[in-house]
């Protein structure tokens, strides 16, 4: 048993770490019953759990089963500059489903504060995979990139503070308002 367990984990750990070298057909069979294999593990571990948890426990198995595809992928295409994009906005997609789940634990304003900070780590990390792939491509265009990633992320979180300003009343909640107004430069 202790074998299998070493020989599994050295797989797991080789099909993790990046290769250059071209993958077989039969590598890449291996690799799609193993990330198969994970994800009925990770769902049948979910159906003893109820309500939310259960939730978040299957919105968990499928973010692992999306990113390990996509991390195959990228290592069947040699990690060009397109595959690396692409296994980054899996990643940045799959943590928003999980976040998400996790809000709906939450109620009222809370809820909606917590809605807006996952979707501002979203468009952080898709903005971040934007740059990274226009940098890896060399074409030109890095600081128009630069530039809109950096307004979509700005954006973003004021949007995320100005959902945490709900919080308040009156004079206090205008003042939030003008802070992040000013704060994210959104006038």
């Amino acid at each position: 048993m202790y074998r299998k367990t070493l020989i599994a984990a050295l797989l797991a750990a080789g099909l993790a770490a990046p290769s250059y070298a071209e993958m077989t057909r039969a590598e890449v069979n291996a690799a799609q019953d193993r990330i198969s294999a994970d994800y009925k593990a990770a769902k049948a571990r979910c159906d003893n759990l109820s309500g939310n948890t259960k939730d978040i426990c299957m919105a968990e198995a499928k973010a692992k089963e999306k990113i390990a595809k996509a991390e195959l992928d990228a290592r069947k295409n040699n990690y060009t500059p397109q595959a690396r994009h692409d296994l980054n906005v899996a990643r940045a997609e799959a943590n928003y489903e999980v976040a998400k789940q996790k809000c709906d634990e939450k109620a009222g304003n809370d809820k909606d504060v917590c809605m807006k900070d996952a979707k501002v780590a979203l468009t952080t990390a898709k903005s971040d995979a934007k740059v990274q792939y226009e940098a890896n491509k060399s074409d030109g265009r890095m600081s128009d990139t630069r530039s809109d990633a950096s307004q979509d992320k700005r954006r973003a979180q004021y949007l995320a503070a100005r959902e945490r300003c709900d919080a308040y009343t009156g004079d206090t909640k205008d003042r939030c308002l003008n802070d992040a107004k000013n704060r994210f430069n959104m006038n």
